[in-house]
């Protein structure tokens, strides 16, 4: 495959923001290895990736050779390696993302590559992954981990101050929290909440109260309206109000995992997906699901997986990807990811290789499966990152008090709505191309 010239790199970047690749594996590793691309940010995590491609070599009789980078910085090398041609054969792919890169038509769809396969078995996997991992109608991605938000509690304080332990099961009212939050709150010295000032963590309370950030169609804001606004005040009382979260010192690097850590806070908002962090904690702890809202407990459900560059098109190539995904998404591999702490496994055969602690560390599989709360797959737009970069501007002040959330809903509003047109437009073009 030929190589983009440097005028036509940039005259692509430049119009469409790195969008429409012509990747698959120019250079680098020798044809017949098996190359993939992961974010990695610790050892821990590379350990696990290392194990990953032992586990590859094993399985297919080929050299694996993964390009592990920061999370920070992967996106923007995967938009690089995609426009240079540069790209492995199998790229990972954050679940908000899988949108973008499919609107933009930079991997491919596998729904020829699974109907052609009988050995596959996308029942496997949590209906939940398989809609985050779905765009148009069209699945672009296989998922390797899955889990919804749900609410970590420090157990030791609690106990010490005489507070019964929450149910494992039923998910407490949003009243109830807050009361608990206030009770266990001793300004200056003990908090009883914490989570990111960010849509992220904020996008759960709106889904529990009935809201959303777009509407159904994804054309509009819909962030003013009454049930996204009460989520909104809700958490933002709690922050500015009650004043039962720890004083935010600064707004980019403010992070609910180091707070909880200390040991000070009572209940930090987030995902299975910092279990492995929070086992270095130095005191007893466990996982609840997520307070309901007047739409259950229904927190938002995030996932990953891996996906084909469509320049990755036929022939040996196409067939080595496709072995190459299937290994890497399979029940073996996602037991080693599982084992190691990570996160949720996508599939539910890996399900039983996520252990305690935390002990009530199963309700992260109840809740995907139906059987108690719910979760809300985390809707996105195709230009997903343009719409948290924005929210990310204003949004945050709230948590300071700065402005109300009222003001800072005004003022985004027509902002976001052009962003979510642009979203409608790359529908209709993908929907275009598609027929």
């Amino acid at each position: 495959m030929s190589k983009l010239s440097r005028r036509g790199f940039l005259q692509l970047s430049g119009l469409a923001g790195i969008g429409v690749a012509a990747a698959g594996c120019s250079s680098g590793p020798p044809s017949g290895t098996a190359t993939w691309s992961m974010w990695s940010s610790s050892a821990a995590e590379k350990k696990v990736w290392q194990d990953f491609g032992t586990y590859v070599e094993k399985q297919l009789g080929v050299r694996s050779v993964a390009t592990l980078t920061p999370s920070s910085g992967y996106p923007t090398k995967l938009d690089l390696q995609l426009v240079s041609g540069t790209a492995s054969l199998v790229t990972a792919l954050n679940g908000t993302l899988i949108p973008t890169y499919a609107a933009r038509g930079a991997h491919r769809p596998l729904d020829d590559l699974i109907a052609a396969d009988p050995d596959f078995e996308l029942d496997d996997f949590y209906d939940t992954s398989r809609r985050i991992s779905s765009f148009n109608g069209k699945t672009y991605a296989i998922g390797f981990d899955v889990a919804p938000t749900v609410m970590y509690y420090n157990k030791d304080l609690l106990t010490k101050q005489g507070i019964p332990l929450p149910s494992r099961t039923e998910p407490m009212s949003w009243a109830t929290f807050r009361e608990l939050a206030r009770q266990l709150t001793r300004p200056g010295e003990q908090y009883g909440f914490t989570c990111a000032p960010a849509i992220d963590d904020l996008v759960s309370w709106i889904y529990c109260a009935g809201g959303n950030v777009m509407s159904e169609d994804g054309g509009r804001s819909i962030l003013g309206e009454p049930e996204a606004m009460q989520a909104l005040q809700f958490v933002i009382d709690l922050f500015v109000k009650d004043k039962v979260t720890p004083p935010i010192k600064n707004l980019v690097t403010e992070s609910s995992l180091s707070n909880f850590l200390q040991g000070n806070v009572a209940f930090m908002q987030n995902g299975p997906w910092q279990v492995v962090n929070a086992r270095k904690a130095k005191f007893d702890w466990d996982i609840i699901p997520f307070p309901a809202g007047a739409n259950g407990s229904t927190p938002r459900v995030s996932g990953s997986s891996f996906a084909i560059p469509s320049g990755v098109r036929e022939g040996a190539e196409l067939d080595l990807a496709w072995k190459l995904l299937k290994t890497l998404t399979s029940t073996g591999a996602l037991d080693i990811y599982a084992k190691a702490g990570r996160n949720n496994p996508a599939r539910l055969s890996a399900g039983s290789a996520f252990q305690p602690p935390p002990d009530n560390l199963g309700i992260v599989q109840d809740i995907l499966a139906g059987k108690v709360a719910g979760g809300h797959a985390f809707d996105v737009t195709t230009n997903w990152n343009q719409v948290k970069q924005l929210l990310g501007q204003d949004l945050p002040r709230t948590f300071l008090g700065q402005v109300s959330v009222a003001e800072a809903i005004k003022g985004l509003t027509p902002r976001l709505d052009v962003l979510m047109r642009q979203h409608l437009d790359t529908i209709r073009q993908a929907t275009a191309r598609k027929g």
